[in-house]
């Protein structure tokens, strides 16, 4: 069993900052990537970034310059770091670990920025 605990959502106002944490634990094994996804209400869930095991990381255009992601591999967590924060970032971050053996999410944490 893999579990994902998230934290560190929440609100904020526009052109604050939010750090979000993503612990893994559990029967992990070979991780090849943690990342966040964020979903608004009928849309579809999209990545906002992801970092390999290597290190490279993806970031969807509209955080970049904004957003940084860092992993810790020795606690197996990833943390999103959100500056200059818009209401338009509005939405439910989930946290992803994609392994060998599949792919999990966590629960959702709430992030909405006030205009």
């Amino acid at each position: 069993q893999v579990q994902l605990v998230e934290s560190g959502g929440g609100l904020v106002q526009a052109g604050g900052s939010l750090r979000l944490s993503c612990a893994a634990s559990g029967r992990i094994f070979s991780i090849n990537a943690m990342g966040w996804y964020r979903q608004v209400p009928g849309r579809q869930r999209e990545l906002v970034a992801i970092m390999s095991n290597g290190g490279s990381t993806n970031y969807a255009h509209s955080v970049k310059d904004r957003f940084t992601i860092s992993r810790d591999n020795a606690k197996n967590t990833v943390y999103l770091q959100m500056n200059s924060l818009k209401p338009e970032d509005t939405a439910v971050y989930y946290c992803s670990l994609r392994t060998i053996g599949g792919d999990y999410w966590g629960q959702g944490t709430q992030v909405t920025v006030s205009s």
